[in-house]
């Protein structure tokens, strides 16, 4: 776990050298600390405003967003017992795509727009649309049961159902309103600042409270539901709680930064080959991997097309194709 933490901090450190304004590794560490040794450590008003006002909000979003896709991703593949299923399964992604993709079209809905910016009712927009389909796969739940299967099976209409009402939005939208959705779909830490980043870190931490109480549940969940439930643990609520906790994790994420995939899917396998199973470790050991990757990722986005900024959902995808099936290769079975 510390070697994990002392690749975190290397990993920032780095991100937040990295960019088009030329500042090296020494200069945005000394940037960094002249913030609370100002005496000891020199750094220009460049620098400064580069490093904190830049990039260290774009770097603490990349910690906070891409722990919370990883915890999410642990989440959902012990609840479905699926390696395969990561935060966007049920649709979490699709729906928060629609959100965004309807406030963008329409310009607002309800009459919000007269309260907020329609910057913040594109937020607000795909995040309650990224949970509707945690709450809708709860009814089915609860008519057909809480099985693995039902959520996967009701998860992947959900997920169709979205993508549908998000290609007619985009068949509806002029030329601009659909580079918008399309701009938005790629998911990008160009929006990133103190705010959000704190919006997202507060749900994220209060999320991780019962899914830290909840950890020998998950390793029970692990022996199957009967087993589980002869050890007391209470399978369908575990199951449905972990599903909404899981979406709403997911969905602070996305409706900042967008869709950003696989991390949700490969942090969990990373962090299983080393840490092993057992959720008191596997669940923060996850979330520290999880942000290593993001952090990563968007030092890479930054530099690869230099002076260009490429999303850094492009990238993800991208290493996360070839980084998955080198993990499926490699993969022993009591990996799982």
């Amino acid at each position: 776990m510390a070697s994990s933490l002392l690749l975190l901090f290397l990993t920032s450190i780095a991100s937040l050298s990295a960019g088009t304004a030329t500042v090296g590794i020494v200069e945005a560490l000394n940037a960094v600390l002249n913030k609370f040794f100002p005496s000891t450590f020199s750094s220009s008003h460049l620098e400064s405003t580069i490093v904190w006002h830049l990039r260290m909000p774009r770097l603490f979003m990349a910690i906070v967003a891409g722990a919370a896709l990883a915890v999410a991703g642990v989440v959902m593949q012990n609840i479905l017992k699926n390696p395969l299923a990561s935060p966007y399964t049920l649709g979490v992604a699709s729906g928060a795509g629609f959100g965004a993709a309807l406030v963008i079209v329409t310009g607002g809905f309800l009459g919000l727009q007269v309260f907020i910016t329609q910057e913040w009712l594109l937020v607000v927009s795909a995040f309650i649309f990224a949970l509707f389909p945690a709450f809708l796969i709860i009814g089915i739940t609860k008519m057909k049961g809480s099985d693995s299967a039902t959520l996967i099976l009701a998860g992947i209409a959900m997920m169709y159902l979205f993508s549908a009402g998000l290609s007619l939005l985009q068949y509806v939208g002029d030329e601009s309103e659909v580079t918008a959705i399309v701009y938005w779909l790629f998911g990008s830490l160009g929006k990133a600042d103190w705010m959000n980043t704190g919006i997202v870190a507060v749900i994220l931490l209060i999320m991780l409270i019962p899914l830290v109480k909840w950890t020998w549940d998950f390793n029970a969940l692990m022996l199957g539901d009967e087993t589980a439930s002869s050890l007391g643990v209470d399978v369908e609520k575990i199951r449905i709680y972990g599903m909404v906790i899981a979406s709403l994790i997911t969905a602070a994420a996305v409706a900042f930064l967008g869709t950003i995939g696989f991390i949700g899917l490969v942090a969990p396998h990373i962090t299983r080959m080393v840490f092993g199973t057992d959720h008191r470790f596997l669940l923060p050991a996850s979330a520290i991997v999880g942000s290593i990757i993001l952090v990563a990722s968007d030092a890479v986005a930054r530099t690869v097309i230099y002076p260009e900024i490429l999303p850094v959902g492009i990238l993800t995808s991208f290493l996360g194709v070839p980084l998955f099936l080198y993990l499926i290769l490699k993969r022993r079975k009591r990996n799982w």
